[in-house]
């Protein structure tokens, strides 16, 4: 007999550009789920309410990108304590009895794209830029990182923020003004949270010697930072690492199947990004 039809799918606005539909298939493909289905809405917050409305009982999960990942939380019945930790949901597991259950999965897949690479554990590290990203790589490094995290910001309130988050995720955070970001590239550990072109001027300040870089951007790949980092034989984490990585745990969570196929969303990732 065959099962039934089973839907899961990225919200967020703008979400044209999501690698998420192409992993999460290459997933169910791999798994042999081929009665499961995974699309992607153009969703804002004002218009997530009345989605959430129009979820039955088909539906497994959501994985949810900016601008929605704190509007959601009212909608749901519980969260994780990863996920409350920086206020932020990026899955939603929609239970069998019907309940929303929010969890944070981008915190764990840094942790598991830096260990992939051979990073465990670092004495310190540096964080470029304070946007929605750089709370998830406080809470990332607090799990890592055993000395100060130094924040290059652009605004004392920025500053202010980061080192909120800091106390909150037990991270030892101080601050630096942006000017001064050329200086964080010594660190064992540089973590590129900032929009693409951000950090190009850097590239020209690479030490001879770099730790290893974790830039979260997939596109447009690879940064000027990073092909800089890379020509001085410096390690190499980048967004797509943090998409596969994160999106493995969100397939775990939806279907139940562990361990989700890794190298087939990496490899379905990486054709898909090499076509665009």
């Amino acid at each position: 007999m065959t099962p039934p039809p089973r839907r899961a799918a990225v919200l967020g606005s703008p979400i044209a550009h999501s690698l998420s539909p192409v992993l999460h298939r290459a997933a169910y493909a791999e798994l042999g789920l081929t009665h499961w289905s995974y699309d992607r809405f153009e969703v804002d917050e004002a218009g997530l309410p009345a989605f959430f409305e129009g979820l039955d009982a088909t539906w497994a999960g959501l994985s949810l990108t900016m601008p929605l990942k704190r509007a959601v939380i009212p909608l749901l019945d519980g969260i994780s304590d990863t996920a409350a930790s920086v206020e932020a949901v990026n899955t939603v597991v929609l239970t069998e009895d019907g309940r929303r259950v929010g969890d944070n999965t981008d915190i764990p897949g840094m942790v598991a794209a830096l260990r992939e690479r051979g990073v465990e554990k670092v004495e310190s590290a540096a964080v470029l830029g304070a946007g929605a990203t750089a709370s998830s790589a406080l809470a990332a490094l607090a799990e890592i990182c055993t000395g100060p995290v130094t924040a290059y910001v652009r605004s004392a309130a920025r500053a202010d923020e980061m080192r909120s988050w800091g106390e909150r995720l037990g991270a030892d955070v101080r601050t630096e003004d942006w000017s001064r970001a050329e200086e964080g590239l010594r660190a064992p550990l540089v973590i590129a949270t900032t929009p693409a072109g951000a950090t190009d001027a850097l590239a020209t300040a690479v030490p001879i010697a770099p730790g290893t870089l974790f830039d979260v951007l997939y596109e447009p790949w690879p940064t000027a930072l990073a092909t800089a980092w890379s020509a001085r034989t410096g390690a190499v984490v980048g967004g797509l690492d943090l998409l596969v990585h994160q999106a493995v745990l969100q397939v775990e969570q939806m279907t139940g199947r562990f361990p989700a196929p890794l190298a087939a969303m990496r490899d379905a990732g990486e054709a898909a990004l090499a076509a665009r």
